[in-house]
């Protein structure tokens, strides 16, 4: 219903100002004794707000181009709009850039430090600085290691970062900010240092941004604020004691002129409640930027996961009905760039461009008092004789009915890794269309828990995701709901006794259907640790697979997986899960079944051995094999020509050109997606060779090729050719390797490398046994 907002929108700038739609108009030249017109605008949004609150009727506020440093976040509450008659409009005025920011003009006068770095006296009113920028643009902050754009994790890490011989090399330790993976790489920690033991280690402040404690990983971790570590162009540091402001401009660069650091962390709350919401408020055309990180706030954990959350962002809205936010940049926020919290209902989200925030770009996320018998940490349990039964929420206090569309939605996650590009939360039927969602540290889209489903993800375009993590998924959820318990005995007898247990929180069904997702250390498509009542279909899966973990009640049917394959973890035995009408282009990935659901047919594998594998599990009695003949395989059309085996199976097409954002000017900004360039099952057929991360790989032939490896025999998967600076060269390979053994398990061929290297994509790294020089090493492979 709020695709027509937008036309609304434009219907009352065409308007004549009578009757009850009015407007008031503000410019950064304007003044606050000006009456609002649009010849004589006001200077400030808050005097704005004051003059809209004495108007009845609609109200249209539109800021003329340029960029408003806000002095205090813009609440807008009941106060403002409360009727369903009336609308209040804040809109950027067409066809100009309107930008609201969260930072604080800095007046400088620079003078010459030492090693090219100039200085600058602060205002002691200035308590402290998170994020300075430059024209407009970020700065770093002074780091160890420095700052570079082609490294995987955090833009550079090191594994000396906290150690007593660097920590000795700072006059100040007390206030530098440690950034480190999670030792399970399941997203990030941020500390401060408050001192040095008598080892001469830091002591830390901080580590709560992960709901499962597991440590700091000892490699993938970095230090900032540290004046010593000032030593690269574009870095600065701030002396809060000293009141002096330090930088090292680009090389041939000029002194700043045009300086401002972060303040706000909020730049729009809308804030109502159940009882008296906020109605009909609609922001249009605005650019948000410039506000505060806010990775220390992230402390409140949610329901029995790995994730912290702060309830903030750029824009927040709390207890709203039928508002509309259209047509916005959310350009660099230092935390989430918009947070939809507790009570929401038919708030709408559309045509938006969310670029580097600091945390995820979307959050919709209920409150805990809606959940019945809560548990917050994936070892806790209520005990089923103490559980509340009654099925779904308790209150009213979750978002419900609420559209995220057509965003673009990129670079994410820049502070915070335990993040996503939409997240959500104790919430019911939210739904998440055509929307693209690119290059993100953790997963594209990912529902937390099963409270109290309904979703509906379509036409979406997930890629390039799960870059600085690993064990999670372009789409990834969990199910850790009532019937959960960490005790997989105990849960087995629970839910074999009462199967309605499972339903009690993921109420109704999410629906999958249409999208497009890749994943780069995971799976595409990973419904983990019992997530239940789900729907799958019409889906490409582009690298990872498909992988269903415990849980009940899924029916994944019509998907295409591409070089990957069906992943089913521990089912059980009454999972009612079914897999049908699928094309799968390797073996099935089984990890403990015993029992594979309620229906496993009906698909297509690429070789009779793939299928015969899936037969001897008592699955598959009327799938078959075969080549696809996809349309078009390079360009991404994997609808399959007239005449092919496939369609015996029950499958049936589905367009290939309708995934993500619809808006020209948003797809326009989208990076392009990485498209296999091969059918590896066809490749590793016979005699052929294969492409691999860059590398030429192929089967080892004759005595010839056994006489110049060394090999003992014919097993292997022979690197015939590794071009320096590719990634295979990158991960450790060499020309002439050969590749004998995976996680352990002998390798008989490339087919078989294949099957075992997509087996444990999901990890960071595997162990690989490569033959080499004559003789066997082992060398870990990080992906």
């Amino acid at each position: 219903m709020f695709k027509g907002i937008w036309f609304c929108s434009l219907i009352l700038w065409m308007m004549p100002v009578s009757g009850q739609t009015q407007r008031i108009y503000i410019s950064p030249s304007g003044n606050d004794s000006n009456p609002g017109t649009k010849e004589a605008p006001v200077a400030t949004l808050h005097h704005a707000q004051q003059m809209w609150r004495k108007l009845d009727g609609t109200v249209q506020v539109v800021l003329r181009g340029g960029t408003y440093y806000l002095d205090s976040t813009l609440l807008l509450t009941p106060e403002d709009n409360a009727d369903m008659n009336t609308f209040l409009f804040i809109m950027g005025y067409p066809g100009e850039e309107v930008v609201l920011s969260g930072a604080k003009p800095l007046k400088t006068s620079w003078e010459p430090w030492q090693r090219g770095v100039y200085r600058t006296a602060v205002p002691a009113s200035v308590p402290s600085m998170d994020r300075l920028f430059i024209n407009g643009e970020q700065q770093i902050l002074a780091r160890y290691p420095n700052y570079d754009s082609s490294a995987r994790f955090y833009h550079g890490t090191a594994e000396d970062a906290l150690s007593p011989a660097r920590v000795k090399t700072w006059k100040q330790p007390v206030g530098a900010i440690v950034h480190a993976l999670h030792r399970a790489e399941w997203g990030g920690y941020h500390y401060r240092i408050t001192g040095v033991d008598e080892k001469g280690a830091p002591v830390l402040e901080g580590g709560w941004q992960n709901n499962r404690q597991m440590g700091l990983h000892p490699q993938y971790r970095f230090v900032e604020n540290v004046i010593e570590e000032l030593d690269a162009p574009r870095e600065w540091y701030f002396d809060s004691a000293a009141h002096q402001l330090y930088y090292m401009p680009p090389t041939g660069g000029e002194l700043p002129e045009n300086v401002s650091y972060a303040v706000l962390k909020e730049l729009i709350v809308i804030k109502g409640s159940h009882q008296r919401p906020v109605k009909q408020v609609i922001l249009n055309n605005i650019i948000f930027t410039g506000t505060a990180r806010t990775f220390m706030l992230t402390k409140e954990p949610l329901l029995r996961s790995d994730w912290t959350i702060y309830r903030g962002g750029a824009l927040l809205i709390e207890g709203a009905e039928y508002c509309y936010i259209g047509n916005c940049k959310f350009d660099e926020v230092g935390g989430n760039a918009i947070f939809l919290n507790n009570y929401n209902r038919y708030v709408n989200v559309d045509s938006c461009h969310i670029y580097k925030a600091g945390a995820s770009g979307i959050a919709v996320v209920g409150s805990p008092d809606a959940v019945r018998s809560p548990a917050f940490e994936y070892n806790q349990f209520v005990p089923y004789t103490k559980m509340d039964r009654t099925p779904g929420p308790q209150s009213e206090n979750y978002p419900h009915y609420c559209d995220i569309k057509d965003n673009l939605i990129q670079y994410t996650g820049e502070v915070e890794k335990q993040s996503a590009g939409v997240q959500i939360s104790m919430s019911s039927n939210i739904t998440i269309s055509h929307n693209t969602i690119h290059n993100v540290p953790r997963a594209g889209i990912n529902v937390s828990e099963g409270t109290w489903g309904g979703h509906i993800i379509e036409y979406n375009d997930v890629y390039n995701t799960v870059l600085e993590t690993g064990d999670h998924g372009a789409f990834n959820s969990w199910g850790r709901d009532r019937f959960w318990h960490p005790d997989r005995r105990v849960m087995d007898s629970a839910t074999t006794a009462d199967i309605s247990l499972v339903t009690l929180d993921a109420r109704d069904i999410t629906v999958i259907h249409h999208n497009r997702f890749r994943c780069d250390h995971g799976w595409d498509i990973d419904l983990d640790d019992g997530s239940s009542n789900y729907r799958i279909y019409n889906n490409v899966c582009l690298n990872g697979g498909l992988k269903l973990r415990e849980g009940f009640f899924r029916t994944v049917e019509n998907n295409i997986i591409i070089n990957n394959s069906f992943h089913p973890h521990v089912w059980f035995s009454n999972s009612g899960d079914v897999f049908r009408y699928n094309i799968v282009t390797s073996a099935y990935k089984p990890i403990g079944i015993q029992t594979w659901g309620k229906e496993v047919d009906y698909n297509f594998f690429p070789d009779k051995s793939s299928l015969k594998a899936a037969q001897a599990n008592g699955t598959d009695v009327h799938s078959t094999y075969g080549d696809p003949q996809f349309m078009d395989f390079a360009a991404g059309d994997y609808r399959v020509k007239p005449g092919s085996k496939v369609l015996s199976t029950g499958f049936t097409n589905f367009p290939m050109d309708q995934f993500g954002v619809r808006i020209p000017r948003l797809k326009a900004l989208a990076a392009p997606v990485p498209l296999p360039a091969e059918l590896y099952a066809q490749q590793t057929a016979g005699k052929a060779s294969l492409t691999w991360k860059g590398a030429t790989v192929k089967n080892i032939e004759g005595l010839g090729e056994r006489s110049a490896t060394g090999l003992p025999d014919e097993s292997g998967a022979y690197f015939v050719k590794v071009p320096a600076g590719s990634e295979a060269y990158k991960a450790g390979f060499r020309t002439g390797d050969v590749v004998i053994a995976v996680e352990g398990e002998k390798i008989r061929d490339t087919a078989d490398f294949m099957s075992k290297f997509q087996e444990h994509a999901w990890k960071q790294s595997m162990q690989m046994t490569v033959f080499r020089n004559q003789r066997a090493m082992e060398l870990k492979v990080a992906k």
